[in-house]
């Protein structure tokens, strides 16, 4: 555990002059102070006052209290884009007291919880993302400045990614510096998309990290003028990004993987545990969808027409469909290797700490309940066919966000993971839709407007 005193050393011995006290708001969003190191001390104490009533999620919090931003000092980050300052996340408090809007706060108590019932919740993650120019008049291109990133079928391609090399070894360095591990990275199946991945840690770092992952790849690419966007699916033509995560549950006092078991009858390495974890996220998928596809737009990456009736649709790998299987991607859970799993529906769009915390209490839910998911599905789905997947009884994910929302205000389990901000999330996703539904979109005019 890091120490006030080891923090203060260390902010000295990096000639650090300026902090970022770092929360989210309810998209996940960054939000900050930036506070003089010479205030540390203060900071660290007492916290850092923030006016909160005006961001997403905060609105209708009806304190009218001060609310203030507790630095976690096991959080300290080295900013790597500039000298000098570093970064802390931060929860937020009011009067003393956790603010139950908070979602860091809220994963916190997801974590509490599952360390109390004997376990860790440890995850990986996948940050897919764009790298997309603004054209003058608003509409947007993929970051392609030797106009080499121009494949049909983009993935891996040498030449795109030769072109973004500065890019993705200033993100590779930056983590490296900070502990990270970072492991690899690819260019991904659309123009201009690039995944980086690094090592395995437990939820709340994780959550930290792509959070802290997210704001340094939008600096990194301001250097070669892009910007660097999480949106789900940014070109209509084109896959959309997944924050897939690889995850299992641990033993809380061992650290032992508890979702490997290499006798497993049905041939993944998978325990019991892990099964009945799996049969949990099934029995709320629906739900737990609004939170891990949280915008109107990341339904349009999970949307399953295109791929089941043109056989040259860009439409990869939508994992859709209610299934887990073997190491394949056309399951929403595939086993990636004895007791790791990973999904793959889960948006580059989501709040980490919402996300995940609805996630491991729908399996802890099946655990304790002991819900079975069945037999796996081996091989790739796709090959089924849609009127296969559908005799088969396969359930298909919401398909829009009024769906998924719908589904939300039926599932108490995942209402509850959610705390006080399931109320303000309902809220503002509903706003959200609603608005959806007043725009006059290019398509409707080129489809109507001489129609009749």
């Amino acid at each position: 555990m890091a120490t006030q005193v080891d923090t203060l050393t260390l902010i000295r011995n990096e000639d650090v002059g300026f902090l970022l006290v770092q929360f989210v708001d309810i998209n996940g969003s960054p939000r900050m102070r930036m506070v003089p190191s010479a205030q540390f001390d203060k900071a660290a104490d007492d916290g850092v006052p923030v006016d909160v009533g005006t961001l997403p999620g905060f609105e209708h919090d009806g304190y009218g209290r001060v609310t203030t931003a507790c630095i976690d000092l096991g959080s300290y980050t080295s900013v790597p884009w500039t000298e000098g300052v570093a970064r802390f996340a931060s929860d937020l408090y009011v009067d003393g007291q956790p603010h139950p809007l908070c979602p860091r706060q809220n994963l916190k108590r997801i974590l509490s919880f599952l360390r109390r019932e004997g376990y860790l919740f440890n995850v990986g993650i996948e940050p897919e993302h764009f790298l997309v120019t603004k054209n003058p008049n608003g509409s947007i291109a993929e970051w392609d400045p030797n106009r080499t990133d121009q494949l049909r079928n983009p993935c891996y391609d040498f030449k795109a990614t030769a072109s973004a090399i500065g890019y993705l070894r200033d993100i590779m360095d930056a983590m490296d510096r900070l502990g990270w591990g970072p492991y690899q990275c690819d260019h991904e199946d659309a123009n201009g998309q690039f995944e980086i991945n690094f090592g395995y840690a437990d939820a709340l770092t994780t959550a930290d990290r792509y959070t802290f992952f997210k704001m340094m790849t939008r600096k990194y690419a301001q250097r070669y003028g892009a910007i660097a966007t999480y949106m789900a699916k940014p070109f209509e033509d084109r896959p959309g990004s997944g924050g897939h995560i690889h995850y299992h549950l641990a033993n809380a006092t061992t650290g032992q993987n508890l979702f490997v078991d290499e006798e497993d009858p049905r041939g993944l390495g998978l325990s019991e545990i892990a099964y009945n974890f799996i049969g949990g996220v099934f029995a709320h998928a629906p739900a737990l969808c609004a939170v891990m596809s949280p915008t109107v737009n990341c339904y349009k990456r999970l949307q399953v027409g295109p791929i089941f009736v043109d056989p040259n649709s860009e439409f990869v790998w939508p994992p859709a469909f209610v299934s887990y299987g073997d190491n394949n991607r056309t399951q929403m859970i595939r086993t990636a290797g004895p007791g790791n799993l990973e999904e793959r529906s889960m948006s580059s769009a989501c709040n980490p700490y919402l996300a995940w915390g609805a996630y491991v209490m729908a399996g802890m839910d099946g655990i304790r309940r002991k819900l079975d998911p069945g037999e796996p599905y081996l091989g790739n789905l796709y090959g089924l066919g849609l009127e296969e997947i559908r005799r088969r009884g396969i359930r298909m994910l919401p398909q829009t966000l009024s769906e998924s929302l719908a589904e939300l205000k039926q599932d108490r389990l995942v209402q509850e993971s959610m705390g006080a901000i399931y109320q303000e999330f309902l809220n503002l996703k509903e706003q959200e839709w609603q608005e959806y539904h007043r725009q006059v979109t290019r398509w409707e005019l080129q489809r109507y407007l001489t129609l009749f």
